[in-house]
């Protein structure tokens, strides 16, 4: 399947473009998107974030197509939610029972609509001051020379294997055991801390849940600056160098959950453009950018379409790769993982079913510059029959997005849509979606193979010049919704590393070494004995979902319960455990705690270690955490 070209965007213009917008249309011709049938979704999706949001618009938005429902419906209504205060109505958003829909507010967002339901001020929620904790002399930022110690983006390379070398890195076997709390930074207004950081240059650059991007400084966590979002975000932030409006700046770009696209000056954080990527009204840029040369590669998921109102015409979303002019922001092409959808039916409510959709690429593109191609690990089809690019490496042209090759290892995966309906049959399932990157890695052989864990809990290494073709597989996990390999693996000379989530099972967590060239197992570490919970429970088991990290001779892996540990690559003991559970004391002067870890993994440079802590899907927190040796 070849990718459609996008229309380009006008210059500086940040909403949704005409152009943009009739391609969303014709991607489902018979679908009228009319106010009488999406107005919940449309009113602020295809809209630039106000300064002041208006908190009626928000609701009216993001929440009254269940709020307004039939009374019989469990979501209370306007009335009952006047007898909240608008920090229970903030706390519900953000890590309680609507942390989910709540996730592409932003903070702003979510005070206005809290105000608007309670008829009360937002109060405390309002008063946190993002440059609190700001450098007092802050230094110039310069982009360093080639070799010199970073972690920029995803991983210190764009092949993704999360491997920092020794002298990256700064830190051996041996200084494992004496690493010690350096500082802490809380996020405000947040309850997981999903960001996974970047340090280029002395500076740690990291989004957050509320929508702020923060430069600090790497060595004491100080603010250089912060920029605020239009919506949350989880993107790692991508340094480079780049011609932007008639000079040369070092630019950093990042995604966020409202399915914009960003390039700030690295320097003071000023904005140097924005673009909406895809118009889809439940659009989420959950995988990190990645850029190469003069462009920028974003990829695209999205909220899941069931469940959003009795009017929506599910399903619609179709994941891709977009491949953007790192200097405008302007879209050069855009290559989707599912076909159009058409109509199959119609719902016994008389709303149309919509197929083929889903497709989402849930993490960050990996670049192959020797073949010039860029890898993508795609999910599951939502709705419709299942697609070939969907559960696949993905193996694109850089320049024009032409798809060259596809590997498919699940071929039956329908999930998303509902059971029974014309656009999904009788059953669903297994959920098994590709959330890690593919890893482009080299043996010690020097044979060169694509090494990516599945949600199955299989990995697979694939031959990259043999179009995927499978070399081996391994088990590591039982598999499932929340379970198998989730967000990430690591690859060193010798082995990759696979850690196990399984967060629905009896016996969630292990971490598995087995070999880069065979896939035979080296060592198994099995589930740790989870921290503060005689017996697991939800949000405080062993999973290891989180992705994780390698250095020469140790392997890093957070877990549900808080837990970071660093296991030898020799044999998988456990050579240091950090708890970061509990309260710290930050340096912005922002209450922060530490629990789940989930997503992100730690970053190792400089002779520094850093990790975010806290999950709205586990155990909620919001702190950023920063190890030294003492």
């Amino acid at each position: 399947m070849l990718p459609r070209r996008a229309p380009t965007r006008t210059p500086g213009h940040d909403g949704l473009s005409g152009g943009l917008a009739a391609v969303y249309h014709r991607a489902v011709p018979r679908l009228r998107l009319t106010l009488s049938i999406l107005p919940s979704f449309l009113l602020l999706a295809f809209a630039s974030q106000a300064q002041t949001p208006d908190g009626a618009a928000v609701y009216t938005a993001h929440c009254a197509s269940c709020h307004d429902a039939d009374p019989a419906s469990r979501a209370p209504s306007p009335e009952q939610l006047k007898d909240r205060t608008p920090e229970q109505i903030v706390a519900a958003l953000t890590g309680g029972a609507m942390r989910y829909q709540g996730l592409s507010l932003s903070g702003a967002e979510r005070r206005a609509v809290a105000a608007h339901l309670s008829g009360r001020p937002a109060g405390a929620t309002a008063g946190v001051d993002p440059m609190a904790g700001r450098c007092t002399a802050p230094r110039p930022f310069t982009m360093p020379a080639a070799g010199q110690p970073a972690w920029n983006g995803w991983g210190p390379t764009t092949a993704n294997t999360h491997f920092q070398p020794a002298a990256a890195a700064g830190l051996t076997a041996e200084d494992i055991p004496k690493l010690t709390l350096a500082w802490a930074f809380g996020f405000p207004e947040a309850t997981s801390a999903w960001g996974q950081p970047t340090v280029v240059g002395g500076r740690l650059f990291v989004g957050s849940q509320n929508g702020h991007v923060y430069a600090l400084d790497a060595a004491t966590g100080c603010v250089h600056w912060n920029y605020e979002a239009e919506g949350g975000v989880r993107s790692s932030v991508a340094i480079a160098p780049q011609r932007i409006g008639g000079r040369q700046v070092v630019a950093a770009y990042f995604s966020d959950q409202r399915g914009f696209a960003y390039a700030l000056d690295a320097q003071d954080g000023r904005l140097l453009w924005k673009r909406r990527v895809d118009p889809h009204p439940l659009v989420r840029l959950t995988g990190s950018v990645a850029v190469h040369g003069s462009r920028l590669y974003v990829p695209t998921s999205s909220y899941e379409e069931v469940g959003k109102g009795p009017n929506y015409p599910c399903c619609t979303f179709r994941g891709a790769l977009v491949a953007m002019d790192a200097a405008t922001g302007d879209v050069v092409w855009r290559a989707f993982m599912v076909g159009e959808p058409v109509v199959m039916g119609t719902r016994p409510d008389g709303v149309e079913s919509l197929g083929p959709s889903g497709g989402a690429i849930w993490s960050a593109p990996t670049i192959d510059e020797r073949r010039r191609l860029i890898y993508v690990a795609t999910g599951n089809t939502y709705s419709g029959r299942t697609q070939p690019l969907t559960e696949a490496v993905v193996a694109l042209d850089l320049e024009t997005g032409a798809v060259k090759w596809a590997k498919q290892v699940t071929p039956e995966d329908v999930y998303g849509c509902r059971s029974g309906e014309p656009n999904c049959g009788a059953t669903q399932g297994p959920d098994f979606d590709f959330g890690a990157s593919p890893v482009v890695a080299r043996t010690r052989d020097g044979k060169e193979v694509i090494v990516v864990g599945q949600k199955s809990g299989v990995a697979y290494g694939m031959d990259p010049d043999r179009q995927g073709e499978i070399l081996w597989q391994y088990r590591a996990g039982k598999g499932g919704t929340l379970g198998g390999i989730e967000w990430g693996i690591a690859i060193d000379g010798d082995h990759a590393y696979l850690p196990v989530a399984d967060n629905t099972t009896p016996t969630p967590g292990g971490l598995h070494a087995v070999d880069l060239a065979t896939g035979t197992p080296a060592w198994v570490a099995p589930p740790p004995s989870p921290l503060l919970c005689g017996a697991p429970r939800r949000g405080c088991t062993a999973a290891q979902s989180a992705a994780v990290t390698v250095i020469p001779g140790v392997v890093f892996s957070g877990a549900f319960d808080g837990g970071l540990r660093a296991y030898s690559t020799a044999d998988g003991r456990v050579l240091w455990t950090a708890d970061t559970n509990g309260e710290f004391t930050t340096v912005n002067g922002v209450s922060a705690h530490g629990a789940s870890l989930n997503g992100p993994a730690p970053v190792v440079v400089g002779g520094m270690l850093y990790v975010g802590s806290g999950d709205y899907r586990g155990r909620t927190g919001n702190v950023l955490l920063a190890y030294r040796v003492k």
